[in-house]
């Protein structure tokens, strides 16, 4: 079973007496602190109210309206609520957003009969291989200089020496994806507008699997990859939906594929001042600028959601010809023309 989340616009005069969810279960709680040993407390977050959603649970669908539709992937060993401030963002301004979870690989999947799945290392045993020596050489890669095709030819090589399991996980991400696709296409025809194609979306590896939507299956429209590196064979394909790639600056490296081999526009942006993890609702619960980067949650969470509101608005929605992602004092922006 795939258990996935869905946001949606409704109409303010429909969530009258509906709840609004914990944003965390105390099993999600549970698995995060268990995989990343973070200091979150369940207890604390109910106690200052900070655990409850800004949605509602089962708010009935506006009769009439259709919403584009956007797919998005948590990363390696975190969970679907991981966005869940980026998701409602999409779904006020008129997407349907269906955040997707990876069972096993996810520190927690809840199903709907009360099973709870929690993440299983053994599954991806084996990613880095031999383990040290992958990961000191992937660090050293990080502050490696050159043209993004040397950059780009470096990481194909690390990769084929110590990283060959993470394809073979892509492609079952990938399938997760198609399932859920699937079920919205039988299930959610009254809510979901699905003549422009669907948009990608993911942090991590799931920003690398919204690559591989993108890059092999005529659906998607357009893509958004949050600081994932791009893991797996792409000498074959050539991208030809736009796509937005999003780092901190640690990490930009390893996703130059995403700047070669095009044929519509790609958008680099870089975050100053931002760690991977802080691309995620963990911003906004931990305080720690060596794990999450010292740009404020504030700063982060107003410049990501401008990213994809202008991004999907013009390449999945179609309301404006070009988005307006343009530089500032927390991000630096580069647009990528046509690449063979």
């Amino acid at each position: 079973s795939v258990p996935a989340r869905v946001y949606y616009p409704v109409r303010k005069d429909a969530v009258s007496g509906l709840s609004q969810p914990r944003t965390l279960s105390p099993n999600v709680v549970a698995g995060i602190k268990k995989v990343f040993h973070l200091p979150i407390s369940f207890d604390r977050m109910e106690k200052t109210g900070e655990n409850v959603s800004e949605c509602y649970e089962n708010a009935p669908f506006i009769e009439g309206e259709h919403f584009p539709l956007i797919l998005f992937n948590h990363g390696l060993y975190s969970c679907r609520e991981e966005n869940s401030f980026l998701c409602i963002e999409l779904a006020s301004h008129g997407y349907a957003v269906i955040s997707v979870t990876h069972p096993l690989e996810a520190s927690c999947a809840e199903l709907d009969d009360g099973t709870v799945i929690f993440a299983d290392k053994k599954v991806t045993a084996g990613r880095y291989q031999p383990f040290w020596k992958a990961y000191l050489e992937l660090k050293r890669f990080e502050k490696m200089k050159g043209t993004d095709k040397e950059l780009s030819d470096r990481f194909s090589e690390l990769e084929r020496l110590y990283c060959r399991r993470e394809n073979d996980r892509i492609e079952e991400w990938v399938k997760d994806n198609e399932a859920a696709l699937g079920y919205a296409k039988e299930h959610f025809s009254e809510l979901i507008d699905f003549s422009k194609g669907i948009g990608a979306a993911g942090l991590s590896m799931g920003g690398n699997t919204s690559y591989r939507l993108c890059a092999r299956n005529e659906e998607f429209a357009c893509g958004v990859n949050i600081d994932g590196g791009l893991f797996g064979d792409y000498s074959e394909d050539i991208l030809t939906k736009p796509f937005l790639q999003i780092n901190c600056r640690a990490n930009r490296n390893a996703s130059v594929r995403a700047f070669l081999r095009h044929t519509e526009p790609v958008f680099g942006v870089i975050f100053r001042d931002m760690k991977h993890m802080g691309f995620s609702d963990m911003k906004h619960m931990m305080k720690s600028g060596n794990t999450m980067g010292r740009l404020s949650s504030g700063e982060m969470h107003e410049n990501l959601c401008r990213c994809f509101l202008e991004f999907f608005d013009a390449y999945l929605k179609r309301v404006k010809a070009e988005p307006e992602i343009k530089s500032n004092d927390v991000i630096t922006v580069t647009r990528y023309e046509a690449y063979l």
